[in-house]
C-alpha cells in the first residue's frame, strides 16, 4: 500500500465526517418552528431529546437517519476505495484496504455526528450512528449490543443506561469474536488489531459523551423515558404542595 492508499483514506475520513455532521434533529427542530433543539431538554441533538421535544414521528425519523449516516459513509468509502484499488500493487491487500476504509469511514461519521462542523461542533452522542456502523461491520455483534441496550432501557426506563452498558459490551465482544462473526472480514492480525482499537475508541466516545448522564445516574436524578402512575401522582402532589406554600 502506497501514498495513493493514504490519500484515499484521508478523503474517506473527510467524507465520513461531513456526512456524519448532517444533523436531522437540528434541521427538524428549525423546520417545526422550535428553533435549535439544543436549547431544549438535555441540550443533546439526538433521538431521545427529539422524542421529548418534537414527538414520536420526528424522533423515529432522526433515529433512522442517524443509523443510516454511518451505513452511507461506509458504502461510499468502499466505492471510493474500489475506484482507486489499482493503486495498490499487491492484490492480496485489496480486502484489507476495504476493511480499513470501513473502519475509517465509520469512525469519522460518528465523530461528525458528535462534533458537527455545520453546527459549532456540538452534536449528539453518536449511539444510533455507532449502531449503524457496527451492524455493517459485524451484524451479530450489532444485534447483540442493540438487544442488550433495549432490555436495559425497558427495565430501567433510561436510554442512557442501556447505551452506556452496550458501549462497554461492544469491545468485549470484538476482543472475543472480532473478525469471526462477520464473514466479510479477514482473521489476519493486520485487521484484528486495528479493529480492536476501533472498538475501544467507539466505546470511549460513547461513554465520554454520556459523562453528564453518568453523574445523574450516580446521583439518582437521571431522566426516564416515561413515568409510572405512582411517580406521576407523587409529582402532582409535590406541585400542589408547592402552590399551596407559595
Amino acid at each position: 500500500m502506497g501514498n495513493a492508499f493514504i490519500w484515499q483514506i484521508i478523503v474517506i475520513a473527510m467524507l465520513g465526517y461531513l456526512i456524519g455532521s448532517v444533523n436531522l434533529s437540528i434541521i427538524l427542530s428549525h423546520l417545526m418552528g422550535k428553533g435549535d433543539i439544543r436549547n431544549y431538554g438535555s441540550g443533546n441533538a439526538g433521538t431521545t431529546n427529539t422524542l421529548r421535544t418534537l414527538g414520536k414521528l420526528p424522533a423515529l425519523a432522526v433515529l433512522i437517519f442517524d443509523i443510516f449516516k454511518g451505513v452511507i459513509a461506509i458504502f461510499l468509502a468502499k466505492k471510493l476505495m474500489l475506484l482507486g484499488i489499482g493503486a495498490i500493487e499487491d492484490g492480496k491487500y485489496m480486502q484489507l484496504a476495504l476493511e480499513y476504509a470501513t473502519l475509517v469511514a465509520g469512525l469519522f461519521a460518528i465523530l461528525g455526528h458528535n462534533f458537527p462542523i455545520y453546527y459549532g461542533f456540538k452534536g449528539g452522542k453518536g449511539i444510533a450512528t455507532s449502531l449503524g456502523v457496527i451492524f455493517i461491520i459485524e451484524p451479530r455483534i450489532g444485534i447483540t449490543c442493540a438487544l442488550f441496550a433495549i432490555i436495559l432501557i425497558l427495565a430501567s426506563r433510561m436510554v442512557s443506561l442501556g447505551s452506556i452498558f452496550a458501549a462497554f459490551l461492544y469491545p468485549v465482544l470484538v476482543f472475543v469474536h472480532g473478525g469471526e462473526l462477520g464473514a466479510q472480514f479477514t482473521s489476519e492480525l493486520m485487521f484484528k488489531v486495528p479493529y480492536c482499537i476501533f472498538s475501544l475508541i467507539l466505546a470511549s466516545l460513547a461513554i465520554y459523551r454520556h459523562r453528564a448522564n453518568i453523574d445523574r445516574l450516580l446521583n439518582g436524578t437521571e431522566n426516564k423515558l416515561w413515568k409510572t402512575k405512582k411517580e406521576k401522582a407523587e409529582e402532582a402532589a409535590k406541585q400542589k404542595e408547592t402552590k399551596e406554600t407559595v
